[in-house]
């Protein structure tokens, strides 16, 4: 077999000039065979795998969280740690043993690993890992002063116990390092050894109370740690094979290369090689190599946890796993009559890779396709391609231009069968459908692409794949591209509507969660321990024994005005009759919806879900709806102005801001000059902007032609503000403190404006330091503020909740919402 070698080629990969890139042969095949110039770079000697990289952040996530539970579960640790004290004095024989053995052995399994690599010839592994056991004993040295310096002082006591150690095993660590990085991991024998040897030396310390339970676990998993960053950082030999090995295993299948040329890798970073044979043909050879495995893995993971089950893709296979999907997928695309290229043969590279050997077929990618030349019967073409697949119940997975083909004689072939499902459900084979229209809908647009489709796949298959023209069923590359091309979709949607008029599909919810809802959740976790900390150390029943009840009746009457006032301020703009008591109905049930969503946002979605019910047409209701909130935010700023005036005449003259106060100005300052001097943020603000408020205008005109609705409108505005003053006034006249109105109402609209922009349910945690904070400089000393805030939060946004949820059950039966 002859023995290629290959030379560094700086040439693009899909078209370098062989004589440029040629290889030096050895010498000739043994069995006859001529020299095969490998045309590919000079792989590196090292590598920084993936797979390293994940480890090292997963084990950084495990001590992260074993350390926040041995934190809450610190007294069942000292339990624990007095009954295996307890035990191990009643056997003291075993102990001694444990630490004569540990003590011997977690020097000397070490060494005599590192003697029996030298042995093999494998040195540089035993150098990697004195590395990570030097940079674990330093590091968990620094790591033990710091805390033993008096920082974090919860940890230190946690990992000591109390007693006069070391926080972090220096010896432990940097063996444990040294294990991880020279992979001892991989030999079952050794790794037997490493970790017996391990616990027996955890056990000797522990009962010579040398250490405690958690301080041995944190050792542990620090000096994984710093095994694997030492292998990311520095690197591991690369092992996969080369050309020559690529076309040593071809010729294991009976085939016979003549010239083998590594070609641009596919979308999944798996090497290809274009294969030339002796009797004139070609092959399209796909190498998998292992260490490639795990590549994007944190993107898969992310939509495994996002997308429901039917839709996702395993986020990790083996090797063999990942041979045999594609093979299968390829051998059953051929038994559907698909055109694509034929599979010829499979076989493993060694341990480490596994190579796919196609036909070749002279194609060009549609994405290399001039648009107008993608015409009616190519477009047909392609639907009937994937019309054969869909017989077969074959999901393709990924319909894009680099993975539809066209051949030399206008045919479709389709590749890239690795992303494909066998017995797909239907959801898999609609999403094919809508990844497909949407595609094609990019390249030759939508009413083309709807018309070529239904002409082959039929109306009923657009129809029924209609639900899924969402962004997050379609490939990166498409949602890409979309991104650019605005009302795809939409206009996708209205060409299948007008083509089956009639037809009624369920919808399909392809998310489990948006990712403004997990920042939602983590901002109300964090609000919720902002609010619990500094509710902690008020006492609720003496806040609601010794509350005044006159000033209490008052805030909460007016409290329940503040909802009168929304309705009349949401009757004003709208010039269709409402019912007034309907509409109080509905701001009660916007009080329910903001648990579950920003204040901002809540109160606007139900408002323009029960105009639409009462019959306003949808522009017109969102336009009302952002007159409202354009008045509303009118009314803010000019009242704010208003009492800010009136509180800062009353004050001495010498005033000078407070440095805080300074800071928070000028950061104001500089995110308003942020968003507007940053040309995509601007984009998109005004952009979010012009969708809110694009017909209020109109909508403005058609209620200053009513004085009525004017008046009407303009009450509700002011009352709103008023009422909610009115309110926290009396909270804090409850608990016997006077305060101006014109302060209470500064602190107030502060506060509100800051509640407004917080992510969070209702601005829970924002709007309650805001108001506290408003409050203690205004004048009110911080438990007495702390209690009123509590009071007022109490009747303006805890107490309405079962009420608003009774008014969203009514409208919701009644169908007025």
């Amino acid at each position: 077999m002859a023995d290629i070698r290959e030379r560094d080629n700086t040439e693009d990969l899909s078209g370098e000039d062989p004589a440029v890139a040629e290889a030096r042969p050895d010498h000739d095949d043994v069995n006859g065979v001529s020299d095969v110039y490998v045309v590919e770079p000079l792989l590196p000697q090292r590598l920084r795998r993936p797979s390293d990289l994940l480890r090292f952040i997963a084990t950084i996530l495990v001590l992260a969280a074993v350390v926040l539970l041995a934190l809450v579960a610190k007294q069942t640790l000292i339990g624990l740690e007095a009954d295996v004290k307890e035990g191990a004095e009643l056997v003291p024989l075993l102990s001694r043993i444990a630490a004569f053995l540990g003590g011997a052995a977690v020097l000397i399994v070490p060494a005599a690993f590192a003697v029996e690599r030298v042995f093999h010839r494998d040195g540089l592994r035993v150098a990697e890992g004195l590395i990570a056991a030097i940079v674990g004993m330093a590091g968990s040295f620094l790591l033990g002063q710091w805390l033993v310096g008096g920082n974090a002082n919860d940890l230190r006591v946690l990992l000591t116990g109390g007693r006069e150690m070391e926080p972090l095993n220096t010896l432990l660590t940097s063996i444990v390092a040294y294990a991880t990085a020279v992979r001892i991991s991989r030999r079952p024998t050794w790794r037997m050894l490493m970790w017996t040897t391990i616990a027996l030396y955890i056990l000797a310390f522990f009962s010579g109370r040398q250490i405690t339970i958690p301080s041995a676990i944190v050792t542990v998993l620090v000096g994984m740690a710093i095994g694997y960053a030492t292998l990311y950082g520095v690197g591991s030999p690369n092992t996969r094979p080369a050309g020559s090995a690529v076309v040593a295993a071809l010729r294991k299948l009976s085939f016979s290369p003549i010239s083998a040329r590594r070609i641009e890798d596919d979308h999944q970073g798996s090497r290809r090689y274009a294969i030339g044979l002796r009797d004139g043909s070609s092959l399209d050879v796909t190498v998998l190599d292992r260490d490639r495995q795990v590549a994007g893995l944190p993107y898969r993971l992310w939509r495994r946890f996002r997308l429901n089950s039917e839709t996702r893709r395993r986020a990790i296979r083996s090797l063999r796993a990942e041979l045999e999907r594609e093979a299968l997928m390829a051998y059953a695309a051929q038994a559907a009559g698909a055109s694509t290229p034929r599979l010829l043969g499979t076989s493993e590279i060694g341990t480490e890779a596994a190579l796919l050997a196609y036909e070749h077929i002279d194609t060009r990618p549609l994405d290399e396709v001039p648009d107008e030349e993608i015409d009616d019967d190519l477009l047909a073409q392609i639907w009937e391609q994937v019309e054969l697949l869909q017989i077969q119940r074959l999901a393709h997975r990924r319909l894009t231009g680099d993975s539809i083909h066209v051949d030399r004689a206008g045919r479709v072939v389709l590749t890239d069968a690795r992303s494909g499902e066998v017995a797909a459900g239907d959801l898999l084979l609609r999403l094919d459908v809508a990844q497909l229209l949407t595609y094609l809908a990019l390249r030759v647009g939508p009413e083309r692409s709807v018309r070529a489709a239904a002409a082959v796949m039929g109306p009923d298959a657009l129809a029924a794949a209609m639900p899924l023209l969402q962004q997050i069923a379609l490939t990166r590359e498409t949602r890409s591209a979309l991104s650019k091309a605005k009302n795809v979709l939409p206009a996708i949607r209205e060409h299948i509507v007008a083509l089956k008029p009639q037809s009624k599909v369920e919808e399909v919810r392809l998310e489990r969660f948006r990712p403004r809802t997990l920042i939602t959740i983590i901002a109300s976790a964090i609000a919720a321990y902002i609010v619990l900390s500094q509710f902690s150390q008020v006492d609720v029943y003496h806040v609601v024994t010794t509350a005044n009840w006159a000033w209490s009746g008052l805030a909460l009457v007016a409290s329940f005005a503040s909802f009168v006032a929304a309705a009349l301020m949401l009757r004003g703009f709208v010039p269709e009759p409402l019912p007034l008591w309907r509409t109080v109905l509905v701001q009660f049930a916007s009080s329910f919806v903001k648990l579950v969503a920003p204040a901002a946002v809540g109160g606007v979605a139900i408002n323009t879900r029960y105009l639409q019910k009462r019959g306003v047409p949808p522009a017109s209701a969102v336009a009302s709806v952002g007159a409202s909130q354009l008045i509303m935010l009118v009314f803010h700023i000019s009242l704010l102005a208003l009492f800010a005036y009136i509180t800062g005449s009353t004050t001495a003259t010498s005033f000078t801001p407070s440095r805080g106060l300074v800071l928070v100005m000028l950061a104001v300052a500089v995110l308003v000059v942020a968003v507007l001097g940053i040309p995509p943020l601007r984009r998109l603000l005004t952009t979010r902007m012009s969708k809110l408020f694009s017909n209020v205008l109109p909508r403005l005109l058609d209620v200053l032609q009513s004085p009525r609705k004017m008046v009407e409108a303009c009450v509700g505005t002011l009352m709103i503000t008023l009422m909610f003053v009115l309110c926290l006034h009396a909270c804090i006249a409850a608990f016997g403190h006077e305060i101006s109105f014109t302060a209470v109402a500064v602190v107030f609209l502060t506060a509100n404006a800051i509640g407004s922009a917080a992510p969070t349910p209702g601005g829970l945690g924002a709007v309650e330091l805001a108001l506290v904070g408003g409050l203690v400089l205004a004048g009110v000393p911080k438990e007495l503020a702390t209690s009123a805030v509590l009071l007022y939060r109490l009747l303006t946004f805890w107490l309405p909740v079962l009420p608003g949820w009774a008014s969203f059950t009514y409208l919701q039966r009644h169908e007025a919402l």
